[in-house]
């Protein structure tokens, strides 16, 4: 057998006879096929130039730093190349590192990346060149574990499909911080459009709150291809607390389908953004009751929802357990297109808080759903009340046989027959109906969910994504030196307890673990500093201080400029990977006013809270802010904190906020901060010359915020501005007292959800 040569320009023409040469070949290749061992990346690169089908590449245990892995070469069905670590999880691809593959029947396994980052846009991509794709191709039992971008907004892709007829299966892939989508399917060209792919067997663990659009777990597509069919399996796949953003798996593609996969604990939904025509079925949805956790967005024509398992949902408006969404008349590519001809059916809701209808209208989004069937669906809330909110004209969709238990005030009146329904629990972990006359609605009896232990690889272990606080050993402190080695030589999780005594403390405390300092006796340790910070929060950092006195009497400040902005807390100037906690609890904070805007709490740009708490302490005589997390101003829906909780504590004589929250633009795939402000008292606050708002609280684009049974005397008023969204805004039981009422006012549209008892 020779090969032909094809003069024509027809790259493809040229590809396809050189296949079918290689096809006929196959049998004789794979007697001659090599198996290469290498151990430096010169090895390789001098390796890979001569591999043919059948080959085989081996890694060598160890540790490889900066290798870019270039996998190029022409093997067949029955002669695929290999390459593979010498023992599973021991090839460790570290520093500036990621994986190319170009050619045709390739398998990767075994590797694993940690310890450093992807020099280009991918860590694995299935190309080698914007030309240059692979097909028919395998990645397999390959870990991505907190291989980020150092910078926070950074963009990158873990994985990026490109080519035709590749599987994606039993990885592993956790941790990923830095904004980009961590799988994505690219169909930018025809060769990679129609594509086949298969994405199963995964475990996709926990991926943190970014704080931002940008922070999807697998996108097939985008919004410019979006009329174009991808044809992607995606199944048996794992979802673990993966929180990016509001879309868990964003579909902008058509023609594909989604099925058996298990969404456990996941803030967010599996949205149909763009695309059409393609199929949900079988996957399961678990909530634990865990807030924000979503369903199936349902958005474009021809949409099959159907054998769905939906339960302990909390999420609402676009993240709720289940969304049929308005669309935008005559819609771009890159809006929202209406919901025409979706067939809902034979799916389970059990205690699932929010089903809403029509959502998202507005004057833009004005086109209701048509044609759209929802039937033989089980819905079942044990608290009975019913998941439905209506925004819009629904009847475009046609309620038919269905059944639910006895729910209060349920706006669907047509096609749902309300009676008394006992759930059990099946041998497959799911609940159905006790009466076996009911096995008609919602999923079958044969559903089998699929679950973690079932995906990744068996040889890395799922850990726990948080090392809790208190979690550690315990250590002793009496000096202010010991307390600088202790916060130096301590293990995340470690508690420093401090006798009583005072703790004058002349350097910064870097803190780059979880740890917490806590006064052995309450209040009889006392802690005051000489630089213009006590403690620096850095990634992998978090705090946790409780029962301290902390006094500002000896800082000073070291700026260059004329205008001290001291602060008691702060995080690191350049920005955080990793998402931080801090908790204040049983503590004083005094005398922060020798400067002429001293803060308690300074958040940087680009860092991130998952939680900050302050609860049950004194605040008095400090000159400006307690929290200070406005430093996210370029208006694209990046903000600093997700939760905030003020409670149980008295503010005195604050000049400053006590809450300056910032979220900016007009973006709608985050779903906070949330900030929870209860039993405060607060006296003469938010009265200084240098607050730039004159407000007590000054809350910009917040979407939740809840204020109750808080005291307000002789202060400057609450100021709240809602941005964009459905923002719940929940102000009870207060008092003010010589103080203006709160004023609540909408930047872009009519708020929402709004409720005031003063």
């Amino acid at each position: 057998m020779q090969y032909q040569y094809l003069p024509s320009k027809d790259k493809n023409l040229k590809h396809i006879a050189l296949m079918l040469c290689l096809s006929a070949l196959s049998p004789f290749l794979s007697l001659n096929a090599a198996t290469y061992t290498v151990k430096t990346p010169v090895e390789y690169n001098q390796t890979i130039k001569n591999i043919v089908a059948g080959d085989e590449i081996i890694l060598a245990d160890g540790i490889w730093q900066d290798f870019e892995i270039n996998f190029s070469g022409q093997g067949t069905k029955a002669a695929p190349i290999t390459l593979s670590a010498q023992t599973k999880g021991k090839v460790i691809l570290s520093g500036q590192s990621n994986l190319r593959l170009s050619g045709q029947y390739l398998h990767v396994s075994g590797l694993v990346f940690k310890n450093g980052y992807s020099p280009s846009r991918e860590v694995i991509a299935f190309r080698s060149s914007d030309d240059d794709f692979a097909n028919h191709s395998r990645v397999s039992e390959v870990v991505i574990d907190n291989f980020n971008k150092p910078e926070r907004f950074d963009s990158d892709q873990w994985v990026a499909l490109y080519g035709k007829n590749n599987r994606f299966d039993h990885n592993h892939l956790v941790g990923k911080r830095n904004k980009g989508v961590t799988l994505t399917v690219r169909l930018k060209s025809p060769l990679s459009q129609q594509n086949n792919h298969q994405i199963d067997h995964n475990y996709f663990g926990p991926r943190p709150t970014l704080g931002s659009n940008g922070g999807e777990t697998i996108r097939i597509g985008t919004s410019h291809h979006s009329m174009s069919a991808s044809q992607t399996i995606i199944e048996n796949n794992y979802f673990d607390r993966c929180d990016g953003e509001v879309e868990i798996i964003s579909v902008k593609s058509g023609n594909n389908t989604i099925r058996n996969n298990t969404f456990f604990a996941s803030r967010g939904t599996l949205t149909l953004r763009h695309g059409n025509a393609n199929q949900i079925s079988s996957n399961v949805f678990l909530g634990n009751g865990v807030e924000h956790t979503g369903g199936v967005r349902v958005i474009n024509r021809d949409q099959i929802v159907t054998n769905n398992y939906f339960e302990g949902l909390t999420g609402y408006r676009f993240g709720s357990g289940f969304t049929i969404m308005n669309g935008v008349p005559n819609s771009p590519l890159n809006r929202y297109h209406q919901v025409v001809n979706a067939n809902i059916n034979h799916n389970s809701f059990i205690d699932v808080s929010h089903i809403h209808l029509a959502a998202g209208s507005d004057a833009e989004r004005s086109a209701a759903p048509l044609e759209t069937q929802f039937s033989e669906n089980l819905l079942v809330n044990r608290n009975q009340l019913s998941p439905f909110a209506i925004f819009d004209d629904i009847s475009g969709i046609s309620f038919t046989n269905n059944v639910s238990n006895k729910l209060k005030n349920n706006s669907i009146t047509q096609g749902i027959d309300a009676q008394s329904i006992k759930l059990v629990r099946a041998e497959n972990g799911l609940l159905y109906p006790s009466n076996n006359a009911l096995s008609a609605y919602g999923v079958s009896a044969s559903l089998t969910p699929t679950l973690k232990n079932a995906t990744g690889v068996s040889w890395y272990p799922k850990t726990e994504p948080e090392i809790a606080f208190d979690s550690g050993n315990q250590i002793a402190v009496s000096t202010a030196q010991e307390l600088k080695q202790a916060v130096n030589h301590a293990s995340a999780g470690d508690v420093i307890a401090l006798n009583n005594g005072e703790y004058q403390l002349e350097q910064v405390l870097l803190i780059n673990k979880p740890l917490t300092i806590k006064a052995r006796v309450k209040q009889q340790a006392k802690l005051s500093f000489s630089q213009s910070s006590l403690f620096e929060i850095q990634n992998n950092g978090s705090l946790k201080l409780d029962g301290l006195v902390i006094s500002g009497k000896n800082s000073t400040n070291i700026a260059a400029n004329d205008v001290a902005e001291n602060s008691v807390v702060k995080t690191t100037s350049s920005g955080m990977l990793t998402n931080y906690r801090f908790s204040l609890l049983n503590s004083e904070i005094k005398q922060l006013d020798n400067q002429p805007s001293f803060h308690f709490f300074d958040s940087g740009a680009r860092a991130f809270a998952n939680n900050i708490v302050i609860s049950n302490n004194h605040f008095i005589n400090i000159s400006g802010d307690i929290l200070r997390l406005n430093k996210e101003t370029d208006d694209k829906g990046i903000y600093n904190a997700e939760y905030v909780q003020v409670n149980n504590n008295q503010f005195e004589h604050i000049q400053g906020s006590l809450v300056n929250l910032y979220r900016g633009g007009k973006d709608e795939s985050t779903f906070g901060p949330h900030l929870t402000f209860v039993n405060n008292h607060i006296n003469q606050v938010g009265l200084g010359k240098r607050n730039p708002f004159k407000a007590s609280l000054y809350l910009h684009g917040v979407q939740v915020t809840d204020m109750a049974n808080n005291q307000f005397t002789d202060s400057a008023a609450v100021k709240i501005e809602h941005t964009t969204g459905d923002p719940v805004t929940q102000l009870s039981h207060n008092q003010f007292t010589h103080t203006l009422l709160p004023s609540i006012s909408a930047l872009y549209e009519n708020p929402k959800f709004i409720h005031k008892n003063q």
